[in-house]
C-alpha cells in the first residue's frame, strides 16, 4: 500500500469508512464538473477498495490533513489510450475553505515525485481549465511546462472550457 507523507499532508489509501465524504463531495461540488456525471455510489466503492496501489493504469489516494479527509489524488496511465511510461495526474480538493492552503501544490510534488522514483515515469502530464488559476499556478511552480491549449475540450455549463495541458519529463524533474 503506498504512502506518501508529505509536511502538511499524507496521501495514503482511501478508506472504506469514507465512502460517504468522498460521494458528498463528488454530490455537492462546489467546483464545476460541467457536463460530466459525478461518479456512482458503486463506482466509487470500487475505487476505494482498489485504491492505496497502481492498478490496472490508476493510482487513486487519499489526501489527509489535520487528521482529516480533504480530497483526493490519482494519477493514470490507461493502457492504450498512453504512450508507455506516460501518466496524466489530477488533483481533488473537496472543500474550497481547504484550497490556498498548499495542500494541491505538496500532493501535485508528492504525486509527481513519487511516478518518477517508483512508477516508471518519464513524463507526466496534467490538464486543468483555462480559468483554473490556482491549479495552473501549482503546475508552473513545480516546474510543469504549458504546452498549449485544448480548446473546447470540456463540458461546461454553457457550452465546453478550454483546457491547458501541462507536462514535465523525467530529465525535467531530476534537473529541478
Amino acid at each position: 500500500m503506498i504512502v506518501l507523507p508529505g509536511e502538511r499532508i499524507v496521501l495514503r489509501a482511501l478508506r472504506l469508512d469514507e465512502l460517504d465524504i468522498v460521494s458528498d463531495a463528488y454530490l455537492t461540488a462546489d467546483y464545476p464538473l460541467g457536463g460530466a456525471k459525478p461518479p456512482t455510489r458503486a463506482q466509487l466503492r470500487r475505487r476505494i477498495e482498489r485504491s492505496g496501489t497502481l492498478w490496472n493504469g490508476k493510482l487513486d489516494l487519499g489526501i489527509e490533513a489535520e487528521g482529516r479527509l480533504v480530497g483526493d489524488a490519482g494519477a493514470r496511465a490507461p493502457r492504450g489510450a498512453f504512450p508507455p511510461d506516460v501518466f496524466e495526474i489530477g488533483v481533488t480538493l473537496y472543500d474550497a475553505a481547504d484550497r490556498g492552503r498548499g495542500y494541491g501544490l505538496e500532493t501535485t510534488k508528492l504525486v509527481t515525485d513519487h511516478l518518477f522514483a517508483t512508477e516508471g515515469a518519464e513524463r507526466v502530464q496534467a490538464t486543468t481549465a483555462d480559468w483554473n488559476t490556482p491549479m495552473r499556478r501549482v503546475l508552473e511552480k513545480l516546474g510543469f511546462a504549458n504546452e498549449g491549449i485544448l480548446r473546447a475540450f470540456f463540458p461546461a455549463e454553457n457550452g465546453r472550457d478550454d483546457y491547458v495541458m501541462y507536462a514535465l519529463t523525467r530529465s525535467d524533474w531530476e534537473g529541478q
